[in-house]
């Protein structure tokens, strides 16, 4: 079963230097039908302006993966960790115990990213930081598995029963995902549109897909997608 959800149906709250679009329940955005889907807590599709960016800020007991789709985002954190993660690629930091961060973009155009939460199975972990390249060549076709709660994955470490997953696909392609039926899933388009269960799926829609075992997704278009497969 899959349902769509619009991007133009979102949740939305434009701060001048940031735009952001919610596909659940966030900050001033309340939707009690949308408060998380399984262990998926927040998917955020930012646009942040150049020279701007969030300001350090305390996370607690949450895995964040962030997305970057185009620009670069740069990050600094009470651990002393240091990074700018660029477009295509991953960051994960996992808040556990508690950290301090800030996210800013130094680049001279928007950065576009999302900003993925996802519900730990267990509290009280060391909080990390760590980022990673995905070449899009690897991605071609096929799923790639960009962070990870299984350790046998070469990912990027979560802590939560989730996996976080990127794939490109030509037009006309049809790719494949062994979701399992008691899983849920949750697909978004950075770019092009997909079908799903004789479903639509444009850019930077969100569905949310249950009782499926395998995942069938063809692409109307050239399409970039990225996918959290979650417990129930």
């Amino acid at each position: 079963m899959i349902e769509v959800r619009p991007y133009n149906k979102l949740g939305h709250a434009d701060h001048g230097w940031l735009d952001a679009k919610h596909h659940f329940s966030f900050a001033e955005y309340f939707d009690p039908q949308r408060m998380h889907w399984g262990a998926l807590r927040v998917w955020n599709d930012d646009t942040i302006a150049p020279g701007t960016g969030f300001g350090t800020h305390p996370h607690k007991n949450m895995e964040i993966i962030t997305y970057v789709r185009k620009g670069a985002i740069t990050h600094e954190d009470s651990l002393g960790n240091k990074g700018r993660t660029e477009a295509g690629d991953v960051q994960v930091m996992s808040a556990g115990t508690g950290i301090l961060h800030s996210e800013h973009n130094r680049e001279s155009v928007p950065t576009q990213l999302f900003q993925i939460w996802i519900m730990p199975g267990q509290q009280g972990h060391k909080p990390s930081w760590g980022t990673k390249a995905f070449p899009k060549g690897e991605r071609a076709g096929q799923f790639v598995i960009l962070a990870s709660g299984y350790k046998n994955d070469d990912a990027l470490p979560i802590h939560a029963d989730a996996r976080v997953l990127g794939a490109t696909i030509g037009k006309g392609q049809t790719v494949e995902y062994n979701l399992g039926i008691d899983r849920l899933g949750y697909l978004v388009p950075a770019t092009g549109a997909v079908e799903i269960e004789g479903k639509t799926v444009s850019t930077r829609d969100g569905a949310a897909i249950s009782d499926t075992d395998t995942l069938v997704i063809r692409a109307l278009e050239d399409s970039e997608v990225v996918l959290v497969d979650t417990s129930v």
